[in-house]
């Protein structure tokens, strides 16, 4: 069987990154450590030339199971731009150089959000909530430096997977990778969790929220689709047929 001609390197849609960014990136970049990310220190290649994406910005914020908003877990995220309107991020349980990685995060613009089949939008949520409240900061940076990226993050949405369920003590990543949701509303952050992060990495969320007070979301709203469109969303494994390739089956 001929296989297809299919790019595995097609364009990311977006603007080119302005000159703004990259300067709030090197600031950024300066200032935060990158214990997690310094302790990657091998590039394994299979069949494909790979890019590296460096990573300028530290996050810290919180997430939820996508079907259960009682599993909450504090995630780091180290993220890199491809473009002025695509962002990726490496997720680990903590800052520290032993953290274990456990998820992913994809960050776009609502211009790119609105392109997405209406199938696809309710695996992304908004940012507008966590950021206007404080709950998504970046550990170590100044507020009026982490205030002119995080005005622009407000309005963005991301789609999150999760690979290891440490909430539930699992000493390695155990089970089928979950969607992942973030803070919508008050109420939802477990007050202690949310103690907890304020304690360790000295930063108040209150008075965070009354800085970012100015600061908007979407243009357009936040789309009723996203956000799993206000149901639980479950990743579940089912067994299927196996396709073939070259005249062989998967096994």
């Amino acid at each position: 069987m001929e296989g297809k001609n299919i790019s595995t390197h097609p364009d990311v849609p977006g603007e080119p990154k302005r000159t703004g960014t990259a300067m709030v990136e090197t600031a950024t970049a300066t200032i935060q450590g990158f214990g997690p990310v310094n302790k990657i220190h091998q590039h394994l290649c299979a069949s494909n030339e790979v890019v590296v994406i460096p990573y300028d910005c530290h996050i810290g914020r919180f997430h939820f199971y996508g079907h259960d908003m009682s599993r909450q877990v504090e995630a780091h995220h180290y993220c890199g731009h491809q473009n002025e309107e695509f962002r990726q991020c490496l997720i680990y349980d903590s800052p520290d150089a032993g953290a274990r990685l456990i998820g992913l995060e994809y960050i776009v613009t609502e211009n790119l959000f609105l392109t997405l089949p209406d199938a696809e939008k309710p695996l992304w949520h908004s940012h507008e909530f966590e950021v206007k409240g404080g709950f998504l900061f970046m550990p170590g940076v100044p507020g009026p430096v982490q205030r002119a990226d995080l005005e622009k993050v407000a309005k963005t949405y991301g789609k999150t997977i999760h690979f290891w369920q440490v909430d539930k003590g699992d000493s390695l990543p155990l089970g089928v990778p979950q969607v992942m949701m973030a803070l919508t509303r008050e109420g939802q952050l477990y007050e202690n969790l949310a103690h907890g992060v304020e304690k360790r990495f000295g930063v108040s969320f209150e008075k965070e929220r009354e800085n970012r007070a100015y600061m908007t979301g979407p243009a357009h709203g936040i789309h009723p689709l996203a956000n799993a469109g206000g149901k639980g969303l479950k990743t579940v494994l089912r067994e299927t047929d196996c396709m073939q390739a070259s005249g062989r089956c998967c096994s």
